[in-house]
């Protein structure tokens, strides 16, 4: 606890970040939180599962006062990641209790309001947020502390206008906190113009590459699905995330993964929220193995334990396999991509190896029986169309005659 404490960290959150059993700081917790409590604006490059969100809520948490009305705000890309933050900030704050909510779309308003009453810490998506103020129902006006977390994927997902507008409903003197896995040309912009004298710290990634394990398989497309509950059954994993493009395929898939005796759940952003977050709840628990999802419904969440992650479908935007792997191999344990590639895939994954510095070895197709299944075709191609080139990927030394290397 004393490196905690070399920090500034407060007696009662050093109590609660003890009963959490954490050790020592994580990088981005030592670079910036000194900074953060000596009430500096920080733009924070960092990932998912860094420990940005003790981060700023030891901030938030010695900032703010019980009763005192909404005095922190944190906006944050998806429903998932406002209940992950609020719980997170819940039990850093358990020995100086105050009132803190989740605030997101998908679910009734009337029960916000209500709390809202009464709120200290507010944890909000951008759309909903900007219902409340639209209803009168949030009051800005006391805020002292904003977080943006995850900005460049609030950004991805179209946010940009949502988040300026919120940013103007708050007081001018005020800190801003910053967190972002990438510093984009947007994120730059919006610090120029919101934020005073930002200091930016950065960590490596969380990923440890050296122990992540990159692999694909070149399969037909009648054996992709038979391939994945080959290895599904017998890879030695813990929890696993299988990615998808669609709302359509991850269901299909994680439905003929059930008929193959597969413990499997999806989630995307077509289903009712309180079923997103039961079947969050049962993988966080161990209690399903398997979860297979879109990058949308991914988003944000941190989810420990991850062994493997498998790109089912190959992402259309190649910086989205940075985000897919980056689920897996973190804080020192080991891990492993696996991507199962058709026809279909190459293109995508010709754009993955041109613009990522990933290394991915091709495997061996294992002796695989064929499993009956109906999965959804992909639009617009015939049979051998958009094949990769191969030749157009450039190899690493021959030290392993099957390694691909992306430059």
């Amino acid at each position: 606890m004393e490196s905690f404490k070399n920090l500034g960290v407060i007696e009662p959150v050093l109590r609660s970040i003890n009963d959490a059993k954490f050790e020592s700081p994580s990088e981005i917790q030592e670079k910036s939180i000194p900074l953060i409590i000596a009430g500096k604006d920080v733009i924070a490059g960092s990932a998912t599962g860094s420990g940005k969100t003790l981060a700023f809520g030891t901030g938030i948490i010695q900032s703010s006062e019980k009763g005192k009305g909404l005095q922190a705000l944190v906006l944050v890309p998806t429903r998932e990641l406002a209940e992950q933050v609020a719980k997170a900030l819940s039990n850093f704050s358990k020995y100086k209790p105050m009132g803190i909510i989740a605030v997101y779309g998908g679910v009734g308003i009337n029960p916000q309001i209500q709390k809202l009453r009464t709120a200290d810490v507010v944890v909000g998506t951008p759309g909903r947020i900007l219902d409340h103020i639209a209803r009168n129902t949030i009051r800005l006006g006391k805020v002292k502390t904003l977080v943006l977390d995850e900005a460049d994927r609030m950004f991805d997902m179209g946010f940009k206008d949502d988040v300026e507008r919120i940013i103007r409903k708050c007081p001018q003197e005020r800190q801003t906190l910053l967190f972002s896995a990438t510093i984009t040309k947007d994120v730059v912009r919006l610090s120029r113009a919101h934020m005073k004298q930002p200091l930016q710290v950065s960590v490596e990634s969380f990923v440890d590459p050296k122990k992540l394990v990159q692999t694909y398989y070149d399969v037909g497309e009648d054996m992709k699905f038979s391939l994945l509950v080959h290895l599904l059954k017998h890879e030695d994993s813990n929890l696993v995330m299988v990615f998808c493009n669609t709302k359509r395929n991850t269901d299909k898939v994680a439905k003929n993964l059930r008929f193959a005796d597969v413990d499997a759940m999806a989630i995307h952003g077509g289903l009712p929220q309180g079923k997103r977050n039961n079947i969050m709840e049962r993988f966080h628990s161990g209690k399903s193995c398997v979860l297979v999802c879109t990058d949308v419904a991914a988003r944000g969440l941190d989810i420990p334990d991850v062994s493997h992650v498998y790109n089912y479908d190959i992402p259309r935007e190649s910086k989205q396999y940075i985000h897919r792997i980056g689920r897996t191999a973190r804080a020192g344990a080991d891990g492993k991509a696996i991507n199962i590639l058709s026809s279909k895939d190459y293109d995508n994954f010709s754009q993955v190896l041109k613009e990522n510095n990933v290394e991915v070895m091709e495997e061996k197709l294992p002796v695989i029986n064929k499993i009956a299944a109906r999965m959804p075709e992909g639009k617009g191609n015939k049979p051998g169309e958009g094949r990769m080139n191969k030749s157009n990927i450039r190899r690493s030394p021959r030290n392993n005659n099957r390694r691909r290397r992306l430059y």
